[in-house]
């Protein structure tokens, strides 16, 4: 079955249809829309910023930025054992599958941080994250 998108009466119409056709145990499963993409762009940018701020004295890329706040934030992460015997590595970390109230949440996350450690944002203002 496809995904569809609820984004007005005749998506609705569809999936009600789909779901009056469905074959006796089927599985239906309706999901918080993810992120939007200016939510995305504001992360990046701010995980850019922090970065580059080094607090803490932490030499870290925007990318372990991101696991480390998504950690603080309460996501949950795996670890996996590195092919060469070097340790383990985190594995998981996907803001792809955060819906927008978590998204803005993390957001909040990073700013308060960044806040408590004189990172100058990039941007003045926090739009984009609504």
């Amino acid at each position: 079955m496809p995904v569809i998108y609820l984004l007005g009466d005749s998506q609705r119409a569809y999936a009600a249809e789909a779901i009056r056709q469905a074959p006796q145990f089927s599985t239906v499963s309706i999901l918080a829309p993810t992120r939007t993409p200016p939510q995305n762009k504001k992360m990046w940018a701010m995980l850019r910023d922090v970065a580059q701020a080094k607090p803490e004295g932490r030499l870290w890329v925007p990318d372990t930025w991101k696991a480390a706040f998504m950690h603080s934030s309460g996501h949950q992460c795996q670890f996996a054992e590195g092919l060469d015997g070097s340790g383990p590595f985190p594995v998981g970390y996907r803001s792809s599958h955060l819906n927008v109230p978590q998204m803005r949440d993390l957001i909040e996350v990073i700013y308060e941080y960044g806040s408590r450690h004189a990172v100058q944002w990039a941007e003045t203002e926090r739009s984009g994250f609504a």
